[in-house]
């Protein structure tokens, strides 16, 4: 009988405390759209797209990026990022590129940004790099 009772305690104070430790995951950040140019050009096969979030305001630095093969412009992208991650003082932005034969034929020369504006779907404009 004191057993059955020492376990019903035990039991009684691990629900207690599971419930007092209970923490709610915050949802990620979603930032999504879609990268094209305006040029009526086809890609050649075997070109492969670059689509990154940046700090606007520090050079190199990327947040999150991805890179695939692609047929055909506009590509939609979305990224998931965790929430804990964002800081509301950085100026976050996407940026895009195609490569081709690794040569870069499109690439993004404006700024197009999202997040700490309240803006988490863009159009990312590439324009065509001339040819050296």
């Amino acid at each position: 009988m004191i057993s059955m009772m020492k376990k019903s305690v035990v039991l009684l104070c691990l629900i207690v405390l599971t419930a007092c430790v209970t923490v709610e995951e915050k949802p990620p950040v979603v930032v999504n759209g879609a990268a094209g140019y305006l040029e009526r050009l086809a890609l050649p096969q075997g070109s492969a797209i670059t689509i990154a979030i940046i700090d606007l305001d520090t050079p190199g630095m990327i947040i999150a990026q991805k890179s695939f093969d692609i047929v055909r412009a506009p590509v939609p992208f979305k990224f998931l990022l965790p929430a804990d991650s964002i800081d509301s003082s950085v100026n976050y932005g996407v940026v895009a590129m195609i490569q081709y034969q690794g040569q870069v034929i499109f690439q993004t020369y404006d700024r197009f940004p999202v997040i700490n504006n309240d803006k988490y779907t863009t159009e990312v404009l590439m324009k065509a790099v001339p040819a050296p």
